[in-house]
């Protein structure tokens, strides 16, 4: 026995003690255990991604790419039983290939292995930070804990915008760990051709590295998501119209909207409008209704107007791979379209043409569409409010309950409007 002192004196073969060594209690073995992952944990560097893992991972993930995706999350699962060579994920954005990334990770470190995560931006600003005179830390100490360390993940690796500097010190990092063959997994959303050719000469090492691809972009090369990933766990089954702070008024109408997004996402036809305060519910109704389509196996194209915009910007910029024109093709074109938050970002002459060009083509073609908003609309710009309210295509639905805080009575506080 320790006696709380934490070590003991070995036993040796005789039977008495070896008072020339200590080693750990067995009171001890918890408490270190414990400490280990704690230090695994921090070591990490997951931070707020240690909640993905292999049991919270979306079963078939993406709509067309299940076949892709089952594939990938099978050699994830032999990667984390047993790190060796390369794991490269390529795919679109929203393919999942971060969380499958992320769940290796944490699967490590349930094993009582280390694991570094970082992202590449991440790991570029940092080299840079570390430059500065009052930086804790030196560029060669960082760069050499990262060089090194026993299985490294990289997440979002991409040529877009990057410096000279940049593109240098990725390929010194990756070289380094491909002439070590040190266990490394890499998620990027570059197509072959888009590759440094000595990072595509590296994935083509197929005794080393293994590529998967969890799902070509869209059609015209587009690497937009389906739905958010913070939206993908807002359905019809959780989403609480009944909330008792509500009047009954208030809940009548919730309920109203809930089953009007019900009917919607069995057979979409027409323009569903949801207006209503920060907070009421609409974006979650609006997501519900993408979910269950994309459950079903129909395409979605879930858009918050103000990343809309700031796509349909970036495709005009020179270091754009996307032609602007057929990005913006593609939206009008959607089968099923959802824009979250309209209104505020149309401020500007060049956003409210653009977004008229968008609402006009979809009306003409009688397209089904979801749109959120806080404004009324006679806060609307009247060529785009017309069209939300002719009642030959289109509901315009005002929700009346109040912003869902966190306040005793709901589930959670909802930060989705």
């Amino acid at each position: 026995m320790c006696r709380g002192a934490g070590f003991v004196h070995p036993v040796l073969p005789s039977g008495a003690p070896d008072f020339s060594r200590v080693v750990p209690c067995r009171c001890r073995a918890v408490e270190l255990h414990k400490e280990k992952q704690s230090f695994l944990e921090r070591y990490s560097n997951l931070g707020y991604l240690a909640h993905y893992t292999f049991e919270t991972l979306r079963p078939g993930g993406r709509v067309g790419t299940s076949a892709h995706y089952t594939r990938a999350c099978e050699a994830a699962h032999c990667f984390a039983d047993s790190p060796k060579g390369w794991l490269v994920l390529i795919g679109p954005v929203g393919s999942g290939k971060t969380h499958l990334a992320c769940a290796i990770a944490n699967s490590r470190l349930s094993k009582g292995e280390s694991a570094f995560y970082v992202g590449a931006a991440d790991l570029l600003d940092h080299l840079r930070g570390a430059f500065s005179p009052g930086s804790e830390v030196s560029y060669d100490g960082l760069f050499e804990q990262v060089k090194n360390t026993a299985l490294l993940i990289v997440d979002d690796v991409h040529a877009e915008g990057a410096t000279p500097w940049a593109r240098q010190r990725m390929e010194q990092m990756l070289n380094h760990r491909y002439n070590m063959k040190l266990p490394t997994v890499i998620t990027t959303d570059m197509a072959p051709d888009e590759m440094e050719p000595w990072l595509k000469e590296r994935f083509l090492d197929t005794e080393f590295c293994s590529v998967l691809n969890l799902g070509e972009p869209r059609g015209n090369g587009i690497n937009i998501p389906d739905l958010p990933e913070g939206l993908r766990q807002e359905t019809f089954e959780n989403f609480d119209y009944r909330r008792i702070e509500l009047s009954l008024e208030e809940q009548q109408n919730l309920e109203m909207a809930y089953n009007l997004a019900v009917e919607f996402a069995s057979q979409p036809e027409g323009w569903l409008v949801f207006a209503g305060m920060n907070g009421c519910g609409k974006t979650h109704l609006a997501a519900a209704i993408a979910n269950h389509r994309l459950a079903g196996g129909s395409p979605v194209l879930f858009l918050v107007v103000a990343d809309l915009l700031d796509f349909l910007r970036s495709a005009f910029g020179p270091e754009s791979k996307v032609s602007y024109s057929k990005f913006f093709e593609e939206v009008k074109q959607s089968p099923l379209l959802i824009l979250d938050d309209f209104g505020e970002q149309s401020s500007t002459p060049w956003a409210r043409s653009k977004l008229f060009q968008l609402i006009n083509y979809r009306y003409n073609a009688r397209l089904p569409m979801v749109v959120t908003t806080e404004q009324s609309l006679d806060e609307i710009e009247p060529r785009i409010s017309s069209r939300f309210a002719d009642p030959r295509f289109g509901t315009v639905f005002n929700i009346l309950a109040p912003h869902y805080n966190v306040d005793g009575y709901g589930r959670r506080g909802d930060r989705h409007a």
